[in-house]
């Protein structure tokens, strides 16, 4: 799996490649910029670009910007970006429109390289992760008429881990019960959401978004 990576600090740049590369990817590039960043997926067509979202000259949005010009200009690309504080606006401008081949994790997360891995090739292969801290916050926040307020407890946490990016399979894992159980439960979201079956190849995406804006 290719990668390229940006961000503007070369000590945190350089021991990301490497822990990558020990991983076992293939580090194809590396930006210490948004718009070398671009310019290098560009050339290098990988797999996913990790950015920061604080970039030179600013040090506002601007490795955010630029993972939403490559999502535009090459959706194949998966884009994971990299925060060191929690920022909600981010996370929920950075997955409207598609979920698909997006994640939005803490900077700490890449210190559990186990997880971090898991997390670039699920975005890779076209699935969504959120850090987990953000969606507590979100989960945290639920006011006033909000479609959310249909689900039972435990379908708003199933929600919310499908929110990380996580399979059946994993939610079910995570839960300790069966995966029968889960999809019993998701279907119920999608009922309960409003979300129809004509819609079936968009409703995981759609229930995301749904979450994220309740």
């Amino acid at each position: 799996m290719r990668v390229v990576i940006a961000d503007d600090s070369v000590l945190l740049r350089e021991g990301l490649a490497r822990l990558l590369e020990d991983a076992g990817f293939e580090v194809a590039g590396q930006a210490g910029n948004a718009e070398d960043l671009v310019r290098k997926v560009r050339a290098h067509h990988p797999d996913v670009a990790v950015t920061d979202i604080r970039m030179p000259p600013t040090q506002t949005d601007e490795g955010l910007r630029a993972a939403q010009q490559i999502r535009a200009e090459m959706p194949a690309v998966g884009v994971l970006v990299l925060s060191q504080h929690i920022d909600e606006g981010y996370a929920f401008e950075l997955l409207q429109g598609s979920a698909a081949g997006v994640g939005y994790l803490l900077k700490d997360r890449v210190a559990d390289i186990t997880g971090f891995t898991d997390a670039l090739r699920r975005v890779a292969e076209g699935g969504s992760v959120l850090d987990p801290e953000v969606v507590g916050q979100l989960l945290g926040r639920r006011k006033g008429d909000d479609p959310l307020d249909r689900l039972t407890p435990r379908e708003r946490e199933v929600l919310a881990l499908m929110a990380e990016g996580r399979t059946n399979q994993a939610i079910a894992r995570k839960l300790v019960v069966t995966q029968r159980a889960i999809e019993k439960h998701v279907t119920s979201i999608f009922s309960k959401l409003g979300l129809s079956t004509t819609e079936d190849g968009h409703r995981r995406v759609l229930a995301v978004l749904t979450y994220l804006n309740g």
